[in-house]
């Protein structure tokens, strides 16, 4: 398996030899959904919660005699029935929403959607992202000659991300450069995974050889 590498202009700059146990697996869509839901379920801040009977303020007597009154009776002003009173069945913070993910089963899911992107042509290679200085326009000038690549024209003018471009190793001054620049996500393939990779439509991968030997030497650790 070979692929294209292009440079920060857009332009031819070699090729490279893809492993087939990365970027050649089948598609698993059951492994993947179940990792993605898992992954979402673990980023959800668990923050709704109503208070019980024993929570809420007041009821420290009976509202009114139990007979007598020709009102029904009661015994607290804390009942569910009553306004102010505790909410019965409903969301509580102590709820964990968390799921577990196996480890080999987050990379070989996360290997899936990129042999799925790679098959598709939604997976591209360029050897640097170089910026000298942080400056917003020369991360849009890169943007504008990726955009001439063929399958990556729509980054050129897009208002949400269309493209994950995964550096080996965080980049500050490009990371602070194309963070006014919405066509575009940034991540580290050091901590790329299933959820990020299948969120956008492309992935761009920077210094694919140390990126690509860091996704093999992942799948044996």
């Amino acid at each position: 398996m070979e692929a294209k590498i292009y440079n920060q202009k857009g332009e031819d700059a070699g090729k490279i030899s893809l492993p087939e146990k990365v970027f050649g697996l089948s598609w698993n869509a059951d492994l993947v959904h179940q990792v993605v839901t898992s992954q979402m379920s673990n980023k959800r801040s668990n923050n709704a919660h109503t208070k019980d009977r024993s929570e809420v303020r007041g009821g420290g007597k009976k509202p009114w005699k139990q007979k007598g009154t020709g009102q029904a009776r009661h015994g607290s002003i804390r009942s569910p029935i009553w306004v102010g009173g505790g909410v019965t069945h409903g969301p509580r913070n102590e709820r964990n929403i968390t799921k577990k993910i196996n480890k080999k089963m987050g990379i070989k899911a996360l290997f899936s959607v990129l042999s799925k992107k790679y098959k598709d042509g939604e997976v591209f290679f360029i050897d640097s992202i170089k910026i000298p200085e942080i400056k917003t326009k020369k991360a849009a000038e890169i943007v504008l000659a990726l955009s001439k690549i063929k399958g990556l024209e729509k980054i050129k003018k897009a208002y949400k991300p269309k493209a994950n471009i995964a550096f080996y190793g965080k980049d500050e001054k490009a990371f602070k450069s194309f963070k006014n620049i919405p066509s575009v996500y940034l991540s580290d393939i050091k901590h790329l995974n299933t959820l990020d990779a299948i969120n956008f439509k492309n992935l761009i991968i920077v210094d694919p050889e140390k990126s690509v030997e860091f996704l093999v030497k992942k799948m044996s650790k």
